[in-house]
Protein backbone atom coordinates (compact mmCIF):
# COMPACT_ATOMS: atom_id res chain seq x y z
CA UNK A 1 0.00 0.00 0.00
CA UNK A 2 1.04 3.38 -0.90
CA UNK A 3 2.17 6.04 1.68
CA UNK A 4 -0.41 8.49 2.74
CA UNK A 5 2.28 11.15 1.57
CA UNK A 6 2.22 9.42 -1.82
CA UNK A 7 -1.70 9.18 -2.05
CA UNK A 8 -4.12 11.81 -3.95
CA UNK A 9 -5.06 14.35 -1.04
CA UNK A 10 -8.87 15.56 -1.28
CA UNK A 11 -9.36 18.98 -2.04
CA UNK A 12 -11.10 21.51 0.94
CA UNK A 13 -13.65 21.81 -2.12
CA UNK A 14 -14.15 17.85 -2.13
CA UNK A 15 -17.20 15.92 -0.40
CA UNK A 16 -16.79 12.35 -0.21
CA UNK A 17 -19.17 10.00 0.95
CA UNK A 18 -19.72 5.53 0.45
CA UNK A 19 -22.53 3.90 1.74
CA UNK A 20 -24.98 0.66 1.32
CA UNK A 21 -28.36 0.85 0.42
CA UNK A 22 -31.15 -2.13 0.90
CA UNK A 23 -34.28 -2.54 -1.42
CA UNK A 24 -35.01 -2.91 -4.69
CA UNK A 25 -32.32 -1.39 -7.36
CA UNK A 26 -32.68 2.28 -7.07
CA UNK A 27 -32.05 3.89 -10.47
CA UNK A 28 -36.02 4.56 -10.95
CA UNK A 29 -36.48 5.76 -7.51
CA UNK A 30 -33.58 8.40 -7.79
CA UNK A 31 -34.06 9.01 -11.62
CA UNK A 32 -38.26 10.22 -10.27
CA UNK A 33 -36.03 12.38 -7.25
CA UNK A 34 -33.98 14.36 -9.55
CA UNK A 35 -36.60 14.77 -11.60
CA UNK A 36 -38.48 16.55 -8.67
CA UNK A 37 -36.02 18.02 -7.44
CA UNK A 38 -35.28 19.81 -11.00
CA UNK A 39 -38.85 20.24 -11.38
CA UNK A 40 -38.96 22.32 -8.00
CA UNK A 41 -35.82 24.32 -8.72
CA UNK A 42 -33.72 22.62 -5.88
CA UNK A 43 -31.06 21.39 -8.56
CA UNK A 44 -30.07 23.19 -11.66
CA UNK A 45 -29.91 19.78 -13.49
CA UNK A 46 -29.15 16.32 -14.01
CA UNK A 47 -27.94 13.40 -16.15
CA UNK A 48 -28.34 9.48 -15.88
CA UNK A 49 -25.28 7.75 -17.84
CA UNK A 50 -24.06 3.96 -17.54
CA UNK A 51 -20.85 2.90 -15.18
CA UNK A 52 -18.36 2.22 -17.68
CA UNK A 53 -16.51 0.22 -14.77
CA UNK A 54 -19.34 -1.70 -13.48
CA UNK A 55 -21.88 -2.84 -16.47
CA UNK A 56 -24.77 -3.16 -13.68
CA UNK A 57 -24.38 -0.32 -12.44
CA UNK A 58 -25.69 3.40 -12.51
CA UNK A 59 -23.79 6.81 -12.41
CA UNK A 60 -26.27 9.95 -11.89
CA UNK A 61 -24.74 13.48 -12.07
CA UNK A 62 -26.38 16.87 -10.77
CA UNK A 63 -25.51 20.33 -10.56
CA UNK A 64 -27.13 22.64 -8.03
CA UNK A 65 -26.35 25.83 -6.28
CA UNK A 66 -25.21 26.50 -2.66
CA UNK A 67 -25.08 29.90 -1.30
CA UNK A 68 -27.34 31.31 -4.41
CA UNK A 69 -24.33 31.56 -6.86
CA UNK A 70 -21.52 29.07 -5.74
CA UNK A 71 -21.92 25.75 -8.11
CA UNK A 72 -21.85 22.26 -6.97
CA UNK A 73 -21.58 19.38 -9.03
CA UNK A 74 -22.32 15.53 -7.78
CA UNK A 75 -21.59 12.61 -9.22
CA UNK A 76 -23.88 9.49 -7.45
CA UNK A 77 -22.41 6.15 -8.66
CA UNK A 78 -24.96 3.09 -7.63
CA UNK A 79 -25.61 -0.68 -8.25
CA UNK A 80 -28.43 -0.95 -10.36
CA UNK A 81 -28.21 -4.92 -10.42
CA UNK A 82 -32.05 -6.28 -10.78
CA UNK A 83 -31.23 -8.84 -7.68
CA UNK A 84 -28.06 -8.98 -5.25
CA UNK A 85 -27.47 -11.52 -2.55
CA UNK A 86 -27.50 -8.59 0.51
CA UNK A 87 -26.44 -5.06 0.22
CA UNK A 88 -25.63 -2.67 -2.28
CA UNK A 89 -22.84 -0.15 -2.42
CA UNK A 90 -22.82 3.42 -3.48
CA UNK A 91 -20.37 6.29 -3.65
CA UNK A 92 -21.12 9.98 -3.55
CA UNK A 93 -18.16 12.47 -4.67
CA UNK A 94 -19.09 16.45 -5.38
CA UNK A 95 -16.87 19.27 -5.56
CA UNK A 96 -17.70 23.00 -5.21
CA UNK A 97 -16.43 25.77 -6.81
CA UNK A 98 -15.11 26.97 -3.28
CA UNK A 99 -14.05 25.13 -0.03
CA UNK A 100 -16.71 23.26 1.14
CA UNK A 101 -18.77 24.60 4.37
CA UNK A 102 -19.52 22.64 6.97
CA UNK A 103 -23.11 24.23 6.96
CA UNK A 104 -24.16 23.26 3.19
CA UNK A 105 -26.77 20.51 3.11
CA UNK A 106 -25.48 17.13 2.51
CA UNK A 107 -25.15 16.05 -0.95
CA UNK A 108 -26.47 12.74 0.34
CA UNK A 109 -29.68 13.71 2.18
CA UNK A 110 -30.37 15.61 -1.54
CA UNK A 111 -29.88 13.12 -3.71
CA UNK A 112 -31.15 10.23 -2.20
CA UNK A 113 -34.89 10.04 -2.00
CA UNK A 114 -36.37 9.42 1.78
CA UNK A 115 -38.31 6.42 0.82
CA UNK A 116 -39.48 3.37 3.43
CA UNK A 117 -38.09 0.68 1.08
CA UNK A 118 -34.89 2.17 -0.02
CA UNK A 119 -32.60 2.22 3.05
CA UNK A 120 -29.52 3.75 2.26
CA UNK A 121 -28.03 5.34 4.74
CA UNK A 122 -25.37 2.84 6.18
CA UNK A 123 -21.98 3.03 6.39
CA UNK A 124 -20.30 0.98 3.16
CA UNK A 125 -17.53 -0.59 5.49
CA UNK A 126 -19.43 -2.31 7.92
CA UNK A 127 -22.99 -1.40 7.34
CA UNK A 128 -23.29 0.63 10.16
CA UNK A 129 -25.90 3.25 10.52
CA UNK A 130 -24.74 6.87 9.63
CA UNK A 131 -27.54 8.95 11.14
CA UNK A 132 -28.10 7.31 14.17
CA UNK A 133 -26.63 5.04 17.10
CA UNK A 134 -24.76 2.31 16.45
CA UNK A 135 -24.11 -0.54 19.92
CA UNK A 136 -20.88 -2.37 20.08
CA UNK A 137 -21.29 -6.27 19.46
CA UNK A 138 -21.45 -7.59 22.91
CA UNK A 139 -18.98 -10.30 21.95
CA UNK A 140 -15.28 -9.25 22.09
CA UNK A 141 -13.76 -11.05 19.34
CA UNK A 142 -16.61 -10.09 17.07
CA UNK A 143 -16.04 -6.48 18.71
CA UNK A 144 -12.51 -5.92 17.66
CA UNK A 145 -13.32 -7.04 14.07
CA UNK A 146 -15.48 -4.69 13.62
CA UNK A 147 -13.51 -1.71 14.99
CA UNK A 148 -10.48 -3.40 12.72
CA UNK A 149 -12.52 -3.21 9.90
CA UNK A 150 -13.59 0.04 9.94
CA UNK A 151 -10.58 1.26 10.95
CA UNK A 152 -9.40 -0.18 7.66
CA UNK A 153 -11.94 0.59 5.18
CA UNK A 154 -14.46 3.25 6.10
CA UNK A 155 -14.32 6.34 4.42
CA UNK A 156 -16.56 7.81 7.26
CA UNK A 157 -15.38 9.76 10.67
CA UNK A 158 -15.95 6.99 13.30
CA UNK A 159 -16.23 8.22 16.79
CA UNK A 160 -16.25 5.27 20.07
CA UNK A 161 -18.71 7.23 22.68
CA UNK A 162 -18.19 5.41 26.24
CA UNK A 163 -21.42 5.60 28.50
CA UNK A 164 -20.36 5.83 31.95
CA UNK A 165 -23.84 5.26 33.16
CA UNK A 166 -26.98 3.57 31.49
CA UNK A 167 -28.57 6.55 29.75
CA UNK A 168 -31.87 7.82 29.68
CA UNK A 169 -34.15 8.21 26.68
CA UNK A 170 -32.32 11.88 26.05
CA UNK A 171 -29.33 10.38 26.36
CA UNK A 172 -30.01 7.68 23.59
CA UNK A 173 -30.58 9.87 20.76
CA UNK A 174 -27.33 10.47 18.57
CA UNK A 175 -24.95 12.90 19.00
CA UNK A 176 -24.31 13.14 15.47
CA UNK A 177 -28.23 14.69 14.87
CA UNK A 178 -26.41 17.63 16.50
CA UNK A 179 -23.23 18.08 13.84
CA UNK A 180 -23.49 20.60 10.65
CA UNK A 181 -25.47 19.53 8.09
CA UNK A 182 -22.37 18.56 5.68
CA UNK A 183 -21.11 16.38 8.18
CA UNK A 184 -24.14 14.27 9.10
CA UNK A 185 -23.76 11.21 6.30
CA UNK A 186 -19.99 11.24 7.13
CA UNK A 187 -20.02 10.30 10.65
CA UNK A 188 -20.65 6.88 12.20
CA UNK A 189 -21.41 6.98 16.03
CA UNK A 190 -20.35 3.64 17.63
CA UNK A 191 -21.64 3.31 21.70
CA UNK A 192 -20.25 1.48 24.31
CA UNK A 193 -22.11 0.63 27.87
CA UNK A 194 -21.00 1.35 30.93
CA UNK A 195 -19.57 -2.59 31.16
CA UNK A 196 -17.99 -2.82 27.64
CA UNK A 197 -15.11 -0.38 29.25
CA UNK A 198 -12.40 -2.97 29.20
CA UNK A 199 -13.94 -4.43 26.27
CA UNK A 200 -13.57 -1.27 23.84
CA UNK A 201 -10.27 -0.26 24.98
CA UNK A 202 -8.60 -3.83 24.63
CA UNK A 203 -9.90 -3.84 20.71
CA UNK A 204 -9.26 0.01 20.42
CA UNK A 205 -5.59 -0.87 21.35
CA UNK A 206 -5.05 -2.34 18.43
CA UNK A 207 -5.32 0.96 16.48
CA UNK A 208 -2.93 2.32 18.88
CA UNK A 209 -5.24 4.60 21.07
CA UNK A 210 -8.21 3.77 23.63
CA UNK A 211 -11.80 5.76 24.82
CA UNK A 212 -11.63 7.55 28.51
CA UNK A 213 -14.31 6.48 30.89
CA UNK A 214 -17.28 8.38 30.22
CA UNK A 215 -15.69 9.82 27.27
CA UNK A 216 -14.75 9.67 23.39
CA UNK A 217 -12.20 9.32 20.86
CA UNK A 218 -12.39 9.64 17.41
CA UNK A 219 -10.70 7.13 14.88
CA UNK A 220 -7.67 7.84 13.02
CA UNK A 221 -8.74 5.94 9.62
CA UNK A 222 -6.28 4.66 7.15
CA UNK A 223 -4.65 6.16 5.77
CA UNK A 224 -4.87 8.61 9.04
CA UNK A 225 -4.79 12.43 7.99
CA UNK A 226 -2.08 14.79 7.94
CA UNK A 227 -1.57 15.81 11.28
CA UNK A 228 -3.52 13.64 13.28
CA UNK A 229 -2.58 13.47 16.69
CA UNK A 230 -4.67 10.60 19.01
CA UNK A 231 -4.69 12.98 22.24
CA UNK A 232 -5.77 15.82 20.51
CA UNK A 233 -9.07 14.38 19.35
CA UNK A 234 -9.70 12.49 22.39
CA UNK A 235 -12.41 13.83 24.99
CA UNK A 236 -12.67 13.03 28.73
CA UNK A 237 -16.27 13.58 29.08
CA UNK A 238 -19.31 13.41 27.29
CA UNK A 239 -22.64 13.81 29.01
CA UNK A 240 -25.31 11.86 27.49
CA UNK A 241 -28.22 13.90 29.26
CA UNK A 242 -29.55 15.74 26.35
CA UNK A 243 -26.91 18.96 26.37
CA UNK A 244 -24.77 19.33 23.31
CA UNK A 245 -21.37 17.97 24.13
CA UNK A 246 -19.55 20.84 22.42
CA UNK A 247 -16.02 19.49 22.75
CA UNK A 248 -16.42 16.68 20.86
CA UNK A 249 -18.73 18.11 18.07
CA UNK A 250 -15.85 20.48 17.56
CA UNK A 251 -13.44 17.78 17.50
CA UNK A 252 -14.96 15.69 14.90
CA UNK A 253 -15.52 19.41 12.34
CA UNK A 254 -11.30 20.14 13.57
CA UNK A 255 -10.86 16.33 12.39
CA UNK A 256 -12.91 16.50 9.59
CA UNK A 257 -11.02 19.76 8.39
CA UNK A 258 -7.44 17.67 8.75
CA UNK A 259 -5.78 16.98 4.79
CA UNK A 260 -7.50 13.70 3.89
CA UNK A 261 -4.90 11.55 2.05
CA UNK A 262 -7.72 9.26 -0.23
CA UNK A 263 -8.22 5.39 0.03
CA UNK A 264 -7.77 4.15 -3.56
CA UNK A 265 -11.67 3.62 -3.94
CA UNK A 266 -12.31 6.96 -2.26
CA UNK A 267 -8.88 8.68 -5.16
CA UNK A 268 -11.05 6.91 -7.84
CA UNK A 269 -14.57 8.51 -6.85
CA UNK A 270 -13.02 11.72 -6.80
CA UNK A 271 -10.69 11.35 -9.98
CA UNK A 272 -13.97 10.08 -12.09
CA UNK A 273 -15.63 12.93 -10.99
CA UNK A 274 -13.22 15.37 -12.20
CA UNK A 275 -12.31 13.43 -15.41
CA UNK A 276 -15.52 11.74 -16.75
CA UNK A 277 -18.19 14.55 -16.00
CA UNK A 278 -20.44 14.70 -18.86
CA UNK A 279 -23.43 17.39 -16.93
CA UNK A 280 -22.34 20.28 -18.99
CA UNK A 281 -23.68 23.97 -18.95
CA UNK A 282 -24.30 25.86 -22.61
CA UNK A 283 -21.54 28.03 -22.02
CA UNK A 284 -18.86 24.99 -20.65
CA UNK A 285 -20.05 23.51 -23.84
CA UNK A 286 -18.55 26.45 -25.99
CA UNK A 287 -15.59 26.27 -24.08
CA UNK A 288 -14.92 22.95 -24.57
CA UNK A 289 -15.43 22.80 -28.27
CA UNK A 290 -13.27 25.80 -28.48
CA UNK A 291 -10.31 24.14 -26.53
CA UNK A 292 -10.76 21.25 -28.80
CA UNK A 293 -10.26 23.36 -32.01
CA UNK A 294 -7.38 25.09 -30.36
CA UNK A 295 -5.68 21.93 -29.67
CA UNK A 296 -6.14 20.71 -33.17
CA UNK A 297 -4.82 24.09 -34.46
CA UNK A 298 -1.71 23.00 -32.11
CA UNK A 299 -1.20 19.59 -33.54
CA UNK A 300 -1.78 21.03 -36.76
CA UNK A 301 0.99 23.52 -36.35
CA UNK A 302 3.29 21.11 -34.27
CA UNK A 303 2.68 18.32 -37.79
CA UNK A 304 3.74 21.16 -40.31
CA UNK A 305 6.82 22.60 -38.41
CA UNK A 306 7.88 18.52 -38.05
CA UNK A 307 7.71 18.20 -41.65
CA UNK A 308 9.07 21.42 -42.39
CA UNK A 309 12.43 20.37 -40.02
CA UNK A 310 12.32 16.96 -41.23
CA UNK A 311 12.95 18.34 -44.80
CA UNK A 312 15.74 20.84 -43.26
CA UNK A 313 17.67 17.34 -41.81
CA UNK A 314 16.94 15.85 -44.94
CA UNK A 315 18.44 18.16 -47.29
CA UNK A 316 21.33 18.75 -44.91
CA UNK A 317 21.78 15.17 -44.81
CA UNK A 318 21.94 14.50 -48.18
CA UNK A 319 25.01 17.64 -48.38
CA UNK A 320 26.74 15.72 -46.05
CA UNK A 321 26.99 12.65 -48.00
CA UNK A 322 27.58 14.77 -51.26
CA UNK A 323 30.70 16.63 -49.54
CA UNK A 324 32.15 13.17 -48.02
CA UNK A 325 31.43 11.72 -51.61
CA UNK A 326 33.90 14.34 -52.54
CA UNK A 327 36.33 14.00 -49.90
CA UNK A 328 36.65 10.26 -50.62
CA UNK A 329 36.97 10.96 -54.59
CA UNK A 330 39.81 13.60 -53.92
CA UNK A 331 41.33 11.28 -50.91
CA UNK A 332 41.45 8.52 -53.81
CA UNK A 333 42.90 10.67 -56.11
CA UNK A 334 45.66 12.32 -53.76
CA UNK A 335 46.78 8.48 -53.00
CA UNK A 336 46.69 7.07 -56.56
CA UNK A 337 49.04 10.29 -57.58
CA UNK A 338 51.59 9.91 -55.39
CA UNK A 339 52.32 6.56 -56.14
CA UNK A 340 55.36 6.00 -58.05
CA UNK A 341 55.66 9.93 -57.61
CA UNK A 342 56.92 10.55 -54.24
CA UNK A 343 60.40 11.66 -54.77
CA UNK A 344 58.93 14.66 -56.81
CA UNK A 345 59.28 18.17 -55.31
CA UNK A 346 55.67 18.68 -57.20
CA UNK A 347 54.28 15.52 -55.51
CA UNK A 348 55.59 16.53 -52.32
CA UNK A 349 53.64 20.19 -52.91
CA UNK A 350 50.66 19.01 -54.08
CA UNK A 351 50.33 16.37 -51.31
CA UNK A 352 50.99 19.85 -48.96
CA UNK A 353 48.12 21.00 -50.58
CA UNK A 354 45.86 18.14 -50.22
CA UNK A 355 46.56 17.43 -46.98
CA UNK A 356 45.96 21.13 -45.71
CA UNK A 357 42.62 21.30 -47.43
CA UNK A 358 41.53 17.77 -46.63
CA UNK A 359 40.41 18.25 -42.77
CA UNK A 360 38.92 21.54 -43.85
CA UNK A 361 36.39 19.46 -46.16
CA UNK A 362 36.02 16.76 -43.19
CA UNK A 363 35.03 19.91 -40.82
CA UNK A 364 32.46 20.86 -43.20
CA UNK A 365 30.84 17.18 -43.52
CA UNK A 366 31.24 17.47 -40.08
CA UNK A 367 29.31 20.55 -39.69
CA UNK A 368 26.35 19.25 -42.33
CA UNK A 369 25.87 15.74 -39.89
CA UNK A 370 25.44 17.98 -36.98
CA UNK A 371 23.25 20.34 -38.47
CA UNK A 372 21.62 17.29 -40.09
CA UNK A 373 20.93 15.79 -35.98
CA UNK A 374 19.77 19.16 -34.72
CA UNK A 375 17.27 19.20 -37.26
CA UNK A 376 16.21 15.87 -36.91
CA UNK A 377 15.78 16.10 -33.31
CA UNK A 378 13.97 19.85 -33.20
CA UNK A 379 11.56 17.41 -35.83
CA UNK A 380 10.83 15.08 -33.05
CA UNK A 381 10.27 17.17 -30.41
CA UNK A 382 7.76 19.21 -32.76
CA UNK A 383 5.86 16.20 -33.23
CA UNK A 384 5.23 14.73 -29.46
Amino acid sequence: MPKSSERLTAPETVWLAAGRHTGPAPQTALREHLRELKNSERIQDFLEKENDTTPDGHVFEARWFVDRDVTVRARLTTDGRAQVDGERRWTLAAEAERPWDPGWPSPAALLWPERSDLSWDRDAAAGLLLQDINPLPKDDAALRRLLKDIARHSWSINVVVHEAMTPDAEGRLPLVRLLPPALRHRVVEHRATPEQFHAANWALGDLGTSVPRGGAVILSGTPARTGFDEQAFRVRSVFLDGSEPTELLDKVVQFAALPWPLPDDAAAAFTALREEWSLLTLEEELTHARALVASYSEALDAMTKSRDLYREATELAHAALSDMAEYRDAASAVRGSAQGQDKHPLAKTLQRVTDSLLPRRAQRVDAHLQEARESERRAREASE
